[in-house]
């Protein structure tokens, strides 16, 4: 929220003080309507996540599955729950002003990328150190590497999400500048070009092409933030309303007459899913997702401006990423609770019974995530002790030290990156001394400490070394 260094401070002695300091000190220029779809939306994608997921304990272990497998009704439920479009568009719209007040204070692209990667590498490191470390210990104690690598993969799953976030943060800058000289005409372009590709991946069965839609997709709906920014707030009344009208239209067609599945979300088991890679159809999901954010805009603004909600809206984006990075493993401890000591009832998931049982279910988990966060939070809120210095810019000196730290950030983005992908793709099992793959793990670990070197080699650059305001 841009006031690491007090909630850093103060949080653990008074949350709520804090939370009411920080609402009656917000200034008066942020947008707070952002911060309240980051909210909603990651909300939204823990509850989907708890929704789904199916336990199963039986004579062979624990074992875990996906309801979308069984019911068919759900799949269209994930129009509402598929909500990564949105933090896609939100991202763009904050990393647009984000890169503006950077500029502003003389900053240049890699420094903003050092200091928009702090927030999310911290927490995520922090959370591969302890699910390597947790899962090595399990297994020191005998538990058997399948339902261990099965609970470690659950646990992981958020990481593709952040490897996907990382890679278009690292093109942000490069597609500022190519917004601020062509607006609207790039996310058409890409808009275009996941049509085509698919196109080529479905039409002409040259699957390959498609996994560059891994990019282009979450690309142009963080493009697409860039210009709300810039001019949707400009639209006519009714305008946005249409358009999201439009896009439920499209999505119709799209899967009823078209090649694609209903559901928003991978259905284990299909022959063809919308999100790996993701497709033109959950394209068309985002961009009416965002049409329609943006024709409610309006009223929720409104309402923000009470202390009440926006104090809400404050408390979940203080520890969002922590909320996000750990509410699969809340679901794997208290699956194994619940369900591997036989207190909750396993009824068939095709039964009322199984709908009805996921309200217990939900009052069951929350409790768990809520002490993760409690106990991982501050690592997501701390600013370490050389933040001030990166926020004015390397080494005293070191001449140098700005070049160095762009070189280090083009080495180690990739790194960084790569691990996360690799240890997003490894699937259930026991790939290492910590059930992860043990050399992603070393690969990712070498990219975040690379990049915190280059941070520290900017340090004191001068003016805008990083950009860590929103």
């Amino acid at each position: 929220m841009g006031e690491e260094h007090e909630r850093g401070r103060t949080g653990a002695h008074g949350p709520l003080r804090y939370l009411r300091r920080a609402a009656a000190a917000t200034p008066a220029h942020r947008d707070r309507y952002i911060d309240f779809l980051r909210a909603v939306a990651i909300s939204l994608v823990v509850l989907g996540h708890w929704l789904a997921a199916v336990i199963v304990a039986d004579d062979g272990g624990v074992r875990g599955d996906n309801a979308l497998a069984h019911l068919d009704w759900a799949q269209s439920l994930t129009w509402f729950f598929q909500v990564m479009p949105v933090f896609f568009l939100v991202g763009g719209y904050a990393n647009a002003a984000s890169m503006d007040a950077h500029r502003r204070r003389g900053g240049d692209g890699p420094g903003w990328f050092l200091g928009r990667t702090d927030r999310l590498l911290r927490p995520t490191t922090a959370f591969l150190a302890v699910l390597w470390t947790t899962a090595l210990a399990a297994r020191l104690l005998g538990v058997p590497p399948e339902p261990l690598g099965l609970g470690v993969w659950a646990a992981s799953i958020p990481l593709w999400f952040l490897a996907a976030y990382l890679g278009v943060v690292l093109c942000a800058p490069a597609m500022d500048h190519l917004h601020r000289r062509h607006g609207l005409t790039v996310p058409a372009v890409l808009v275009l070009a996941v049509l085509a590709l698919d196109g080529l991946r479905l039409g002409a069965g040259l699957p390959l092409v498609g996994q560059a839609n891994h990019l282009l997709v979450w690309l142009a709906l963080h493009q697409l933030g860039f210009v709300w920014r810039d001019r949707w707030t400009e639209a006519r009344p009714g305008v946005p309303a249409a358009l999201a009208a439009g896009g439920v239209g499209a999505l119709v067609l799209l899967t009823a007459v078209g090649p694609y599945p209903a559901s928003m979300v991978d259905v284990p088991g299909a022959d063809l899913g919308n999100t790996s890679p993701p497709t033109f159809a959950l394209l068309v999901l985002g961009l009416t997702q965002a049409a329609l954010v943006v024709a409610v805009a309006a009223p929720v603004r409104r309402a923000l401006r009470r202390r009440g909600p926006w104090t809400a809206v404050i408390a979940v984006n203080a520890v969002v990423l922590t909320l996000f990075l750990w509410h699969m493993t809340a679901a794997v401890l208290t699956g194994a609770l619940v369900y591997g000591t036989g207190l909750f009832p396993q009824p068939p998931v095709d039964s009322a019974a199984w709908v009805l049982m996921r309200i217990p279910w939900l009052l069951a988990v929350l409790p768990v995530l809520l002490v993760l966060v409690a106990v991982f939070g501050g690592v997501e809120a701390r600013t370490t002790a050389s933040s001030a210095g990166w926020r004015a810019g390397a080494l005293r000196g070191v001449p140098a030290g700005r070049a160095v730290a762009n070189l280090l950030v083009l080495a180690a983005s990739p790194m960084v990156i790569g691990g996360l992908v690799w240890i997003a793709l490894a699937g259930p099992g026991h790939h290492g001394i910590g059930t992860l793959p043990t050399a992603a793990c070393l690969v990712y670990a070498v990219g975040a400490s690379t990049l915190r070197l280059a941070r520290r080699a900017r340090a004191r650059d001068g003016p805008g070394g990083t950009g860590r305001e929103e």
